[in-house]
């Protein structure tokens, strides 16, 4: 096909293509492009799509489809992780016993309190806690001795523990 003749197809299956696709994708910007974009691809392949057997329009209407379900896609996908991105996470309700934790933890004083929790919940050593905290060894171990006592007081319930049977 010439560049001519090229030119002859053009403007006959343009107004065509566009019309189909708009029906397609609902944006007659998008159409546009689509097509033009399966027109140039068809020309850069001009040898095997515009001189063989097969009807060059059909070929270049399913390119442009394929294009535009591809940008679809593509849309789609972005629009997706966009919204879910800021999208609030659902976050799971404390426990009961991590309510009472924190709750008895708030009434130990601190430096009871940082010497438990760096021991129990951070995994450090009182040799590693009093380096942090710049308390003696013996001082550290005197805190966790009388922090864990007094946090026991604090966390004991008449009511039976969910996991526990009762002994009725």
């Amino acid at each position: 096909m010439t560049e001519g003749e090229f030119d002859l197809f053009y403007t006959a299956a343009y107004p065509r293509l566009v019309g189909r696709l708009y029906t397609l994708t609902g944006d007659h910007a998008e159409a546009q492009d689509v097509v033009q974009e399966a027109f140039v691809r068809a020309w850069d392949r001009r040898s095997s799509v515009l001189t063989g057997e097969r009807d060059p329009e059909v070929w270049i209407r399913l390119v442009a489809y394929r294009l535009a379900m591809s940008r679809w896609r593509r849309a789609r996908h972005w629009w997706e992780l966009l919204r879910g991105a800021h999208a609030p996470r659902p976050v799971p309700e404390p426990s009961p016993d991590h309510v009472a934790l924190v709750a008895a933890l708030r009434r130990l004083p601190e430096a009871q309190r940082t010497a438990i929790v760096l021991h129990h919940l951070c995994d450090l050593s009182v040799e590693q806690i009093a380096a942090e905290t710049g308390a003696a060894v013996g001082t550290v171990k005197a805190r966790l001795s009388r922090g864990r006592t007094a946090l026991a007081a604090h966390l004991v319930s008449d009511k039976p523990h969910p996991t526990e049977k009762s002994c009725v």
